[in-house]
Parts: C-alpha cells; structure tokens; sequence
C-alpha cells in the first residue's frame, strides 16, 4: 500500500506528541486499514508496503537528547499504541543543508521482504558519511529497497548525534558532568545495534547474522566500534568503504578542542548549565571554529580515547583481539581526492609541474618530501600529469593510507580480511573525476540512478553493482565474499596483499599500488584528529 498524504500527516502529529523524553505514547493509533505491524521490544510500528517490501522509517530506537545533552544514550519507554512509522526521522543536528534537524535525533529506517515470518535473514545495517560532523541515514542513495527485495535480507540505516552533539569531549573540563559526551555519538550506534539485537526478528531477520556497512565516517565509526567493547557480539560482519580510523583522538588534544569551542560560544569558562541551557542553534553555529591543532582546518570532531567507551585505538599498535573472528571487507577508491580536493580548489586540477610541489605539501597529510614523490611517480609512471601525480600522492598519503594500516594489521593477526579498490571511472564531465570518494555508495545499494550515485559506463557498472552487492550480502550471510557474480577473491594476506579491482575486468590482483604503498610507508601513519 503507498503512502497517503493523511497516515504521513498523523505520522508527524504522532512524532510531535511523543513526550520530550522519548518516552510513553498514549495516543490512538492513526494507522491506515491493512498497513504492516511490527511489534518492537519498545511498542508496535506501522509501516507501508511497497512493491512486495516493507517499510518502516522514522523508527526510534531511542530517547530524545535534548533533555540529555552530551550524555549516554537512553531507550525510549514503551509505548501503548502504534506508531506510525512512514516517514524518515529528523537528522541530527550539523552545520550545511541537511532537512529536519533536532536533537531528538535517534531513528533507524528498515527495509524488509517479511515480518515475523522466521525468515532469519541478514540483517545489513548501514552507518552513514559525512565524517563525524554531518549527514543522515535518509539520504535517497542509502534506499534499501533494492538491496533487500533482491538480496532477501533486511536493510538498516541509522540516524545517530554528530559534531559536537556526539563528539565534544567534555570530561577533563568540567569532571563527572558529561563523563560520555566524546563518544555519545559512538554509544547512539551501540543502542541502535542494541535495538538490531533485540527486534532482528520481528522483521524477519537474524540478530546472529547481523552485518554493518558504512562509507567514509560511517566506515570510521565500525572501525572504532571493533575496537569498543560495549559492541561486543552486537555484529557479526563488516565492510568500510573509503572510512578508516586506526588511531582516536587523545583526550588532551580533544580537551583543546573543547576549549576552542566553548570560547567560540563565547563562554569564559566550563560551565555545565550554560551548556545544558544553549539553544541548538547556538551550538550548530559555532561549529565554524578552527581547530586549534591546525588553524587551516574546521574543528575535528571524532572518537575520543576516553577509558570508557574506548580503551584503546581502534587499529593501533595492532588489530583489536576482539573483532578478531569478524570477517571484514576493506574498500577504497582509486582517485579519492579528486573530489575531496578537486572540487574545493578547481585550480588544483590543472596544476603545473612547478606548482606541483607546493601543492601537495599542503595536502598530502603525510611528512614526506615533495620533490622525492614527485620523482618517485614520475620514475614509475614517465607519461603522468602533474594533477594525475598530485591525486594520487594525495590519495595515497591521506586517504587510501589508513586502509593499509587496517588491512595489514589484521592480516598480521590472521583475522579474515578482503580488500578491494574501486577503479571504473564515473562517466561525469568525460570521466574527469576518475573514481572518487563516495563512487561505490550507489553499486553497493544497487542504486545507480539515484541523486548522489556516480554510475560508470554501463554494462561495466551494472555488472560492477551486481559484484560488490553480492560480495557484501555474502559477507553478512556466509562469513565470506563470494558468488557467480565474482572472480576468485583470495583473502588479504600478507606479502601478496592481494586485492580486488574493481574495473571493466574486475580481477585479483597483488598489491596493485605497490610503489605508492612502499613510497607512503616510509613514515608513521598519523590520522588527522590524533
């Protein structure tokens, strides 16, 4: 049944009525005759059906954080009635376009092919990008629809604090009254996963076969939560896309990263009611701030090593014991930078070799010298450009470095791991941006003609769509990559480092930017934000 322009005006009347605390709902149902029923640990939900799938959006999996700023997440209270459940919920708060911004901000949208039917599918739960600061789960290329009505699975997206919202680091400023606020936003994911665990089955999945997904933050954010032992058993699979986080940022650092903040709101010293009591909008506008650490750049918000949630890096000095039995699929693209960077400074994609070295000291986020990696790429590859070189120095040193990192620390530990590199051009302005950050979002969905989707020359990107969904749903439903759809994927071991590219001929192949890797590792990896 399609939505209706009455269930989506009850819908929002229901949402506004929840109780500030996210807590009891006491109203009449407004569901539409025949629309689906999920029965959750917290209350009923009412969904629609859509060509055989359904769908629930705007589900809360917990309470709202107005009324606990900075603070460990809480679950919602039951509610009586059903609520409806037919539109996203409100994005969390952040600087940019997002819509519908609130700080009761916990919601996850579900995509399944059955309710209750002991169908025990996977269940792929999907972290969005964005880094730390920004976006939603309900971006149109994150639909699930695809995914889960071809695949049979079930489909998650999740909604979760950003920012400072999720990840100003408190506790050193003002003792014992944010003890969590630098990783709320890690413990949103932990309840959201909690509330996977608890409701996989009321939606026709296995909560012992449950599987996060993310790109660039969202692959971040699995990357901390492998090493978070609250997350402990809450999955059972991962792949990151373009989002590494090998080390977390320290807690002096993030305690000078505070102080910018708070004298950017303009307060003089630590003051909890202050904070508690500073409307949103306040604290979203000062999110301009410049990071002490590096003047050049926005305020770093991420994951803090806190002793609490997180007692440890994520990926340093080794692979975290506890993921160790987690099947993991690493992914990059080739030409991560060319819109990261080339898309803020347009002059950088028609640089000269004079202006070449300067350029990439800015940006290469690696302490090497200029003029030795411009040799070096230059011995290897005689014919390349002077922007070619600088997107793949700087793809190499900041972007594509930390996978290594990952990837190679597991397969030191024996843990199972499979790399790919993304390599089909989308077809944009004559394929000027190679294959760029963000490209291998809309194969994964299956969804290639959606606003965001960067599609290659097709057949080779339908082909390619096929072959990276069919190796994540196997991942989630079988513990490894594999299918008709793909070539021979040999697991990620060390020396062979072999990796899967993903192409007009997609093939296995060892270390496939061996001289870029060799050339970036002769110094230490330090993560922007450390």
């Amino acid at each position: 049944m399609e939505d209706t322009d009455r269930t989506r005006r009850h819908a929002k009347l229901n949402r506004r009525a929840v109780l500030a605390s996210g807590g009891a709902f006491a109203l009449t149902a407004f569901a539409a005759p025949g629309d689906p029923l999920a029965m959750t640990q917290h209350g009923p939900m009412t969904g629609v059906k859509r060509d055989g799938l359904f769908v629930f959006k705007g589900v809360r999996y917990g309470a709202d954080t107005s009324t606990s700023r900075f603070a460990r997440p809480r679950a919602p209270l039951p509610w009586r009635d059903a609520l409806p459940a037919i539109d996203y919920g409100h994005a969390a708060p952040q600087a940019g376009r997002e819509p519908d911004q609130s700080e009761d901000c916990l919601f996850l949208n579900v995509w399944t092919p059955g309710l209750a039917d002991g169908g025990k599918r996977p269940v792929m739960v999907y972290f969005h990008g964005g880094a730390y600061n920004s976006g939603s789960g309900s971006d149109a290329l994150y639909d699930g629809s695809r995914l889960a009505a071809r695949q049979d699975l079930v489909v998650i997206t999740v909604n979760h604090r950003l920012n400072a919202f999720g990840y100003l680091y408190l506790d050193r400023l003002m003792p014992g009254a944010f003890p969590d606020s630098g990783n709320a936003g890690q413990w949103d994911l932990v309840l959201a996963l909690d509330w996977v665990k608890a409701n996989a089955r009321a939606f026709g999945g296995d909560p012992e076969r449950v599987m996060v997904f993310g790109q660039s933050g969202g692959g971040a954010k699995i990357a901390t939560l492998m090493a978070t032992p609250a997350a402990r058993g809450l999955f059972q699979a991962a792949a990151t896309m373009s989002g590494q986080q090998v080390t977390a940022s320290g807690p002096l650092n993030a305690t000078r990263r505070a102080e910018a903040y708070l004298a950017r709101l303009g307060l003089a010293k630590a003051d909890a009611d202050a904070l508690k009591a500073m409307p949103m909008a306040k604290l979203v506008e000062a999110l301009d701030a410049r990071d002490p650490l590096d003047s050049s750049q926005g305020l770093y918000f991420g994951p803090v090593l806190d002793e609490r949630m997180l007692k440890r890096h994520p990926f340093w000095p080794d692979a975290p014991a506890q993921s160790a039995n987690i099947p993991m699929i690493l992914g990059n693209a080739r030409d991560e930078t060319r819109t990261l960077i080339g898309r803020r400074e347009p002059e950088l994609v028609a640089l000269s070799f004079e202006a070449l070295p300067a350029a990439l000291a800015r940006h290469m986020r690696s302490d090497l010298h200029p003029d030795e990696v411009v040799r070096t790429y230059r011995a290897a590859f005689p014919s390349i450009t002077p922007t070619d070189l600088f997107f793949r120095a700087t793809t190499a040193g900041r972007s594509w470095r930390g996978q290594v990192e990952e990837a190679d620390a597991r397969a030191r530990a024996g843990h199972p791991t499979w790399v790919y590199q993304f390599d089909l051009p989308w077809t944009e302005e004559n394929g000027k941006w190679g294959a760029p950050h963000t490209v291998d979002i809309g194969y994964a969905f299956g969804n290639l003609d959606a606003a965001g989707a960067m599609p290659g020359e097709a057949p080779f990107a339908e082909r390619v769509s096929r072959e990276l969904g069919d190796a994540f749903v196997a991942l989630a439903r079988r513990g490894r990559p594999g299918g008709k759809s793909l070539p021979n994927w040999p697991q990620y071991r060390l020396p062979d480092r072999q990796t899967l590219v993903l192409d007009e001929r997609t093939r296995a192949v060892a270390d496939p930017r061996k001289i870029e890797r060799e050339l970036f590792s002769k110094v230490p990896f330090v993560q922007w934000g450390t």
